[in-house]
């Protein structure tokens, strides 16, 4: 595997989590965070894993033990993140995720690696409640940077506009409830996950 076609994962845990009201990277399941388990879950498939983290929680304790890419652009959301591990490694394809999703598996993330061929600027699944496509569980290739930049030129930083209006390489989930996130209170009382105390 040349340099060119490594792919890193980014982990992105850099959200405010308004709408749950308590940092989503500190969620806990059987005594790991949702931040733990996903970074475990990323190396088990890519050469390395970063997390992806606004420059305010950088000292944070569980942030600390992983290496991390602190956002360069401010108030773009996730985008924020993807933008800021291109710019530390541009030549490495990213297997992004999102910190917040507690059934995401081995097979979710090995089908995606699996997909993708370079020949798409994009990889990801379709949604199983929309089938449009699911940007925070995917790749985003080499050749995405120009796409992204010329997306955020016109101030659209919606990573979901982004693939939708893309040559993004669609493909079905393994587990059509992998990629269902915790956003709020009631998704978390409705889940097997806790409040780090």
């Amino acid at each position: 595997m040349t340099e060119a076609t490594l792919i890193y994962g980014l982990v992105l845990a850099g959200g405010k989590s308004r709408r749950m009201g308590s940092d989503k990277a500190l969620l806990t399941r059987d005594g790991k965070t949702q931040l733990a388990r996903t970074v475990s879950l990323l190396e088990r498939h890519v050469e390395c894993v970063f997390v992806s983290t606004r420059s305010e929680q950088a000292a944070d304790q569980e942030r600390q033990k992983f290496s991390q890419i602190v956002d360069q652009y401010d108030d773009m959301g996730p985008i924020a993140g993807v933008l800021s591990a291109m710019d530390e490694h541009p030549d490495v394809a990213w297997l992004v995720v999102a910190c917040d999703l507690p059934n995401i598996d081995d097979a979710t993330i090995s089908g995606l690696i699996d997909r993708h061929s370079g020949e798409h600027p994009f990889t990801a699944y379709t949604s199983s409640y929309d089938g449009l496509p699911e940007p925070l569980c995917a790749i985003y290739g080499i050749g995405a940077r120009q796409i992204v930049d010329s997306f955020v030129a016109e101030e659209i930083n919606c990573p979901r506009k982004m693939l939708i209006r893309s040559d993004t390489e669609l493909i079905a989930q393994p587990n059509p409830q992998a990629l269902d996130n915790i956003n709020t209170p009631e998704d978390l009382a409705n889940s097997s996950i806790r409040i780090a105390g």
